[in-house]
């Protein structure tokens, strides 16, 4: 029974970080695994707290800082509009005195030059450059 009672808590403590997303009750969580185990084999009350402090001490100072680390680690994912920068896009209205048309992965926006003056024909291949509103602004692709 102890050892149900271990996995509750267990599992209580991994539901409860959702909200936090610090994983120090995840961390916990693994301790409270831990405590079930020595409980399912049997070890008195004590000794399943001081396997469940252990295990969680061990995971909060060793596993949780790595694993914060790679949580942290590489860029932000870019969404939305500024997925949208640095992509492909097709002219599909000329771009004359600022205004025209691209198709930028199938959906169309109003367009403009970043060079004041450039002038782009249906079909050929441009860079977003930014997004500005409802604009794509838009340069000459020079590289493949």
């Amino acid at each position: 029974m102890p050892a149900l009672i271990w996995l509750a808590a267990a599992v209580g403590l991994a539901f409860a970080e959702t909200i936090g997303g610090d994983l120090i009750l995840l961390m916990l969580a693994g301790g409270a695994l831990g405590g079930s185990g020595a409980a399912a084999l049997g070890a008195p009350l004590w000794l399943q707290g001081i396997v469940f402090a252990a295990v969680s001490l061990m995971l909060i100072f060793v596993v949780r800082p790595f694993a914060k680390t790679k949580m942290l680690a590489g860029d932000p994912a870019h969404t939305n509009v500024d997925a949208l920068t640095g992509r492909e896009a097709e002219i599909t209205g000329e771009i004359e005195d600022s205004t025209g048309l691209v198709s930028i992965s199938g959906d169309e926006w109003t367009a403009k030059s970043l060079v004041s003056g450039e002038t782009f024909s249906v079909g050929e291949k441009v860079w977003v450059h930014q997004i500005e509103g409802a604009t794509a602004i838009v340069a000459k692709k020079y590289i493949d």
